[in-house]
């Protein structure tokens, strides 16, 4: 799991601080990646290799929309839900973060890779870090 604690103005101009929690199980994924002819690494590869920037946008909605829950107090549960998700994407803090994200590949990397569980991130950064398609070192 992720926590993003992200800085913006909220609807009545006030300056927040606030801490955002995200995370993809194993579960989301598999569900994620059937959706994407090939799956979703190879689908990922394709939208950054032909540089989709539509498919780029909606994909980056998709991952935030999925990711993004309330953790509990105690920790135990990050409560996800259509309503949740769509409360959170009718925020200033998610349109900074979507922004952020667009606009610089690296803090995209890092933010997927923080989202996924801790025992895949390690294969997956390995896979980026030796695909010149989308390793952003050689952009």
């Amino acid at each position: 799991m992720l926590k993003k604690t992200i800085k913006y103005t909220d609807y009545d101009g006030n300056n927040r601080e606030e801490d955002f929690y995200f995370n993809l199980s194993k579960t989301e994924l598999i569900e994620m990646g059937l959706s994407k002819e090939g799956g979703l690494d190879k689908f990922l590869v394709k939208i950054i290799q032909e540089r989709d920037a539509q498919q780029i946008i909606k994909m980056l909605k998709e991952i935030l929309r999925k990711a993004y829950g309330e953790k509990s107090n105690d920790g135990k549960v990050l409560m996800k839900s259509e309503d949740i998700s769509r409360k959170f994407e009718c925020t200033e803090a998610y349109n900074d973060l979507f922004m952020e994200l667009f606009s610089n590949p690296d803090q995209a990397t890092e933010f997927f890779l923080g989202i996924l569980p801790a025992d895949m991130r390690d294969e997956i950064r390995k896979n980026i870090q030796n695909n010149p398609v989308i390793n952003t070192d050689n952009a």
